[in-house]
């Protein structure tokens, strides 16, 4: 395996397809990396290190260490589709349901930090937990240091108040106008701003819009290195809004909010799914404010559960990838 990576850790070129770094936490960065391992196996994950609570928040507080919760569930979502890689990827998302002080913790939590412990590393541990799983793709920490999400809520009351930490910010009642992170300029891994001065494509979203998706945008280093990086850009929006945090955002204003709080950031592509739009005309102006094209595709699993479908998605990626149409017709296909 090591003789077919380069310095960075990535595939060599030419052997497994376009290189893509993908940013996000959660369920959302989840569905993402699923989508995106059917077309390539040249992807990073960078994901968000600021959950403080259930078993992340414990081992969080209690050890003094990154939140390892996302960042197990981004390698479960890479691993191998062998027996191998599947067993593993159910052992490390299995929970401990027991009355003592295991309790809900989840066994590759455990795992993750065990190693941090033993390597004083901690892309080393993850990448060692990647070659467990048989990962399609590597996976590292947004920040070297836990971060706090901090953000004005305007409540139902009218009154502007800052929430801290991120359960409390995702739950919290009202309107959020902005966020911020604690520390403002964390360390970054050289390997994270490696990965994007080489990708040929980076993906925001889907995910929780101001707990996963915009924390990327106020790290500086990381900013700077979306801003710079010769990648295009591509923004997955969500398929239904969510209670308390985005649920009086239309699909055009998520993107506007990401404007807001990376104004010198351009993107290429947004991606929607045409049924939860409620103003196409809207979503396309957004998105041509931020240079970026409106691809409209189906990518749901169907049904009553706004979850995106893995092949669907990847469809949907696949035709970003694959670049853009001649400019006649160009908007006429693209919608479609």
């Amino acid at each position: 395996m090591a003789g077919l990576l380069d310095a960075n850790g990535w595939p060599r070129r030419g052997e497994a397809g376009t290189r893509v770094v993908a940013f996000g936490g959660g369920h959302g960065l989840s569905a993402t990396l699923r989508a995106l391992k059917h077309i390539t196996h040249q992807l990073t994950a960078v994901v968000t290190v600021a959950d403080d609570g259930g078993s992340s928040g414990r081992l969080r507080k209690e050890m003094d260490v990154l939140p390892p919760g996302d960042l197990r569930m981004a390698l479960a979502s890479l691993c191998d589709d062998s027996e191998w890689g599947l067993t593993w990827r159910d052992v490390m998302q299995h929970r401990f349901d027991t009355e003592g002080p295991l309790d809900d913790h989840a066994l590759g939590n455990l795992l993750i930090v065990a190693l941090w412990q033993l390597l004083d590393d901690q892309v080393a541990g993850l990448d060692w937990i990647a070659r467990l799983l048989g990962a399609h793709g590597r996976v590292l920490p947004m920040a070297q240091s836990p971060l706090e999400i901090e953000a004005d809520v305007e409540g139902l009351d009218g009154v502007t108040r800052v929430v801290r930490g991120q359960c409390a910010v995702a739950t919290a009642e009202g309107q959020t106008r902005a966020v911020r992170l604690n520390p403002a300029d964390p360390p970054v891994a050289p390997e994270v701003l490696n990965a994007i001065a080489e990708a040929e494509w980076v993906v925001l979203g889907p995910g929780s819009w101001y707990t996963s998706v915009l924390p990327h945008l106020l790290v500086p280093k990381l900013h700077d290195a979306l801003v710079s990086t010769p990648a295009r850009r591509a923004l997955v929006l969500n398929l239904a809004a969510q209670e308390g945090e985005t649920e009086m955002l239309s699909a055009g204003d998520h993107v506007r909010v990401l404007a807001q709080h990376a104004p010198d950031l351009a993107l290429d592509v947004v991606i929607a799914q045409p049924s939860t739009v409620d103003d196409i005309e809207d979503l396309e102006n957004a998105a041509r404010d931020v240079g970026a094209r409106l691809l409209l595709r189906q990518v749901s699993i169907g049904g009553a559960q706004p979850l995106h479908d893995p092949l669907r998605l990847a469809a949907a990626l696949r035709d970003a990838f694959d670049g853009f149409l001649g400019e006649v017709g160009r908007r006429e296909a693209w919608l479609a």
